[in-house]
């Protein structure tokens, strides 16, 4: 992997309620759109680690930093992952984009979930994700008042002192190259340049939302690793079922599936680019 953050972008855009929706462009400038979201926590950041693979299938890769991350706004108190669609509908059509695919990593499936019901979705990826209603540990800290920011605050200061295997060893027990982990690492620091409200907000709704219809207007195709514990694979099972997708299974954990499949991804994401 090469140094990816040196060939990207970042770039703002003022949506119509005044907030600002930050996002990178990375991959092939010329290439098939593909809307990549990132974790919980995550950033636009997350595109050094997907650009390489953009570039070689030919997709031009744009990664927006949620609301309440990096440097983008945070929402309204009442704002939902349901209400992503319409943000990324507007910055969308700000770079004159009329079709694009979209994908999710992590907690950024519900998102993507929801970004795919737009007139411009073309196909639905998701790797390793969140299906809500989500139970496992930071679910459960998001029932307490101010514990996930304590905690996610106690996080960005470890990676600090102890560097990028801190943060690469919550998501996958591989070894990784130099430039994976300081990419990983670089995007979970992005993500809390506000703080952590973002990703408190995001987790207790995964604990205490669900998704009304699990149907997809658009082709779906999910990836998951048996091995992993950050986001279990029967939830995964019964979503795709529900939404007459495909799943692909294998013997990884969390950020193993994603490295291991990203190609895949953006190959079967653009299948279809031509129609």
């Amino acid at each position: 992997m090469t140094d990816q953050n040196t060939l990207l972008s970042t770039n703002t855009h003022t949506l119509s309620d005044g907030r600002t929706l930050a996002y990178t462009s990375g991959g092939d400038p010329d290439g098939f759109p593909v809307v990549a979201h990132h974790g919980t926590p995550g950033s636009r950041l997350f595109a050094a680690v997907l650009s390489e693979a953009a570039s070689e299938q030919g997709v031009k890769l744009i990664v927006p930093d949620r609301p309440g991350y990096g440097r983008s706004s945070s929402p309204p108190s009442d704002w939902t992952w349901g209400d992503w669609q319409e943000d990324l509908t507007e910055l969308l059509d700000a770079a004159s984009i009329d079709r694009a695919a979209v994908v999710g990593f992590s907690g950024g499936g519900p998102f993507a979930l929801a970004a795919a019901n737009s007139d411009w979705a073309s196909r639905l990826g998701l790797v390793s994700t969140v299906v809500p209603p989500a139970e496992n540990g930071l679910a459960t800290l998001s029932k307490i008042p101010f514990a996930l920011r304590i905690l996610f605050g106690l996080s960005g200061v470890l990676a600090s002192v102890r560097g990028p295997e801190a943060v690469v060893g919550q998501y996958t027990d591989r070894s990784v190259s130099e430039p994976v982990s300081r990419a990983i690492a670089d995007d979970f620091q992005e993500a809390l340049q506000q703080g952590s409200a973002a990703v408190a907000r995001e987790n207790r709704s995964f604990t205490t939302d669900s998704f009304e219809s699990a149907e997809s207007s658009v082709p779906m195709h999910a990836w998951h690793g048996s091995e992993d514990e950050n986001t279990p694979l029967t939830p995964v099972s019964e979503l795709v079922e529900a939404s007459d997708g495909t799943l692909a299974t294998s013997e990884t954990d969390h950020l193993g599936t994603l490295l291991d499949c990203q190609r895949d991804v953006f190959e079967w994401l653009t299948a279809d680019r031509e129609t």
